[in-house]
């Protein structure tokens, strides 16, 4: 009952209400909520902290980036996610901050693809040294069959597109890279292919940022070459099955 009354008064205001909105659609930092909800970055983190106290919403560093998403896990996700649901389709004030957020992902596409575009050439280049990328993905989801996946975990991610491939397939999918630019293309797509319940984290293959046996299913594609200690990555991969 207390942890119930805590979420409910942490959400019980206008911002806080708004910040459930946006953050139901994706993870965003401090300065584009900011720019979303037209506020001060102090106040905003404020209310940020108060909700991730409650455990409506969580917090997670990208090296010196910080950003925020809903809860997915526990009661206290429920009740955020039953929040947002109760919340008004035709809200003004919410349809305009769907606006601004459009604005923020489309200037996080914009971006993303200029900066692929300078790695575009080396990242095709490595790519057309294996085999046909249709034809690993395609053996790729023969073997993984039909059946739902509750956690998937994609090992250096890169740009994304294991979660892509997979997406119909999982309850919740993250992706692990340790290149903030890489991420930042990953979400991107992401958010383009309109994959909420996929998301993306800073991490290392060697020391992967969860418990043990907390994910269901882990893919390691294209990027055991570039291990010193490919065991390893294997070995880490198995801690978190």
């Amino acid at each position: 009952m207390d942890q119930l009354l805590a979420g409910l008064k942490s959400a019980g205001e206008p911002t806080r209400m708004r910040l459930l909105a946006i953050l139901a659609q994706g993870e965003l930092t401090v300065t584009e909520l900011t720019q979303i909800l037209g506020q001060s970055q102090p106040r905003v983190s404020r209310h940020l902290k108060l909700m991730c106290g409650a455990g409506l919403l969580e917090r997670f560093t990208e090296g010196t980036w910080v950003f925020y998403r809903l809860a997915e896990h526990g009661e206290q996700a429920r009740l955020a996610r039953t929040l947002v649901d109760l919340l008004p389709d035709k809200d003004e004030t919410l349809a305009r901050d769907l606006v601004r957020l459009d604005t923020v992902k489309l200037t996080r596409a914009n971006d993303a693809a200029a900066y692929f575009k300078t790695v575009a050439a080396d990242w095709h280049q490595v790519r057309s040294l294996h085999a046909p990328e249709a034809e690993v993905e395609a053996a790729m989801r023969a073997f993984a069959g039909e059946s739902q996946i509750d956690q998937l975990l994609d090992i250096g991610t890169g740009t994304g597109r294991i979660l892509e491939l997979f997406a119909d397939l999982v309850e919740h999918g993250i992706g692990i890279d340790l290149s903030h630019d890489m991420l930042s293309i990953a979400r991107a797509n992401l958010e383009r292919a309109n994959l909420s319940h996929c998301h993306v984290r800073q991490g290392d293959m060697y020391n992967l940022p969860m418990p043990d046996g907390s994910m269901d299913t882990a893919i390691i594609h294209q990027v055991l070459h570039y291990a010193d200690s490919p065991s390893d990555v294997i070995a880490e991969a198995a801690r978190v099955l």
